[in-house]
């Protein structure tokens, strides 16, 4: 749970470009066994165990691109992102309420400066968190709404740290949480990058030539569904961190295909009431580590 409330304050504002861009991204963990820990004691729940494929659509289309006498965009965007996720997990002794997990979005972005150091950025959208794959049984309690803003303070050319407010209703009414903002690279034969907005993304980059990029690479991710059990509103909550190696193949002048081979080091899934007191809730439910393979098609514009 505590992954999946960190997920929405840095879901609510996209990462803003000035060109459009489509991924389309197949992702697979393999089989581990079903566990539970207080934080201090850890053990197996029976012989449960599980594996998951995780389908991924994300698109970013500006709408306005101009720049100012520094050099510095103001941009209107749109970003929206689908995400499926199919749960094959065995030998529960009860279902973990659901195997399949449908997330849509849809945000409207803006970027602008402020002076040659701070910049704002700002986003408001929505989403269905559905814990099913059928669009016929959207409801209003499996929608969210959430806004934001961020200021970026522009530290060095290639690093921008930003803070600010989201508010968003994952609890059932509108709340106000802190949001927060890194973006970080470094240019160069060898790259790294890291940044804090849509999740978590971390990557040390070897460009080989012009077509192909060797990635070491650290994410974080997940899909989130919102319910109701036993007559109160309830959040499923899947999320996972990975690690792992990633070739990535330029064709063409726009278009980059990856694969990503490593390991899923840690899948927390669980069910826990939609209130603010199930964030500090200590008995925390999740699969163990196992193997990640995912393929990614990039299309920039």
């Amino acid at each position: 749970m505590k992954f999946i409330i960190l997920f929405f304050l840095t879901f609510t504002c996209y990462d803003i470009v000035a060109q459009i861009q489509i991924q389309v991204k197949t992702e697979y963990l393999g089989e581990s066994s079903y566990r539970k820990t207080d934080g201090k004691t850890y053990q197996k729940v029976g012989d449960a165990k599980g594996s998951a494929v995780i389908y991924q659509a994300d698109v970013h289309i500006p709408l306005s691109v101009k720049l100012n006498e520094k050099n510095r965009p103001t941009i209107w965007s749109i970003s929206g992102r689908f995400a499926q996720a199919r749960l094959n997990n065995r030998n529960f002794d009860e279902p973990i309420v659901t195997d399949r997990i449908m997330n849509v979005g849809l945000n409207l972005n803006h970027l602008r400066p402020l002076n040659d150091k701070w910049s704002i950025m700002a986003s408001i959208g929505g989403g269905t968190y559905m814990p099913s794959t059928e669009f016929s049984q959207i409801r209003f309690k499996n929608t969210l709404g959430s806004m934001g803003t961020v200021f970026i303070y522009h530290l060095r050319s290639n690093l921008d740290l930003g803070v600010g407010a989201a508010i968003n209703n994952s609890f059932g009414y509108p709340m106000l949480f802190p949001a927060l903002y890194l973006n970080w690279k470094m240019e160069r034969k060898y790259n790294v990058e890291i940044n804090v907005l849509d999740g978590l993304e971390m990557c040390f980059r070897y460009d080989l030539n012009n077509i192909f990029r060797l990635n070491l690479i650290g994410e974080m991710n997940g899909q989130t569904a919102l319910l109701e059990q036993d007559g109160k509103d309830k959040i499923f909550s899947h999320a996972y961190i990975i690690g792992g190696v990633r070739p990535e193949i330029k064709i063409g002048d726009n278009i980059f295909l990856n694969v990503t081979a490593g390991v899923n080091a840690w899948r927390p899934s669980q069910v826990t009431e939609r209130t603010i007191k199930s964030i500090f809730k200590k008995q925390q439910y999740y699969f163990k580590a196992s193997p990640y393979v995912a393929t990614q098609l990039k299309i920039v514009l």
